[in-house]
């Protein structure tokens, strides 16, 4: 999952280098915590949210396949 988030993320900022992304599991949940620089963060969440929204749609076709439960937090 957090390999899905880094490659879709580094895609879209102008710093990749700046693109993390920390992996929690709580209660069979998987927390996906993404941090890119301050000026990219608007790249990443997209007018409206529809970029986020996009990335949390994919992140959760790939948990059904693995039977988990995944979520997305954007944090600048």
């Amino acid at each position: 999952m957090k390999e899905i988030v880094i490659t879709i993320a580094k895609a879209l900022v102008d710093y990749p280098d700046e693109v993390h992304v920390t992996e929690r599991d709580e209660d069979g949940t998987i927390l996906l915590e993404l941090r890119v620089a301050e000026s990219d963060m608007g790249k990443v969440i997209g007018k409206q949210g529809r970029v986020a929204q996009a990335i949390r749609t994919v992140l959760k076709a790939a948990a059904m396949k693995e039977n988990c439960r995944v979520m997305l937090e954007i944090v600048g």
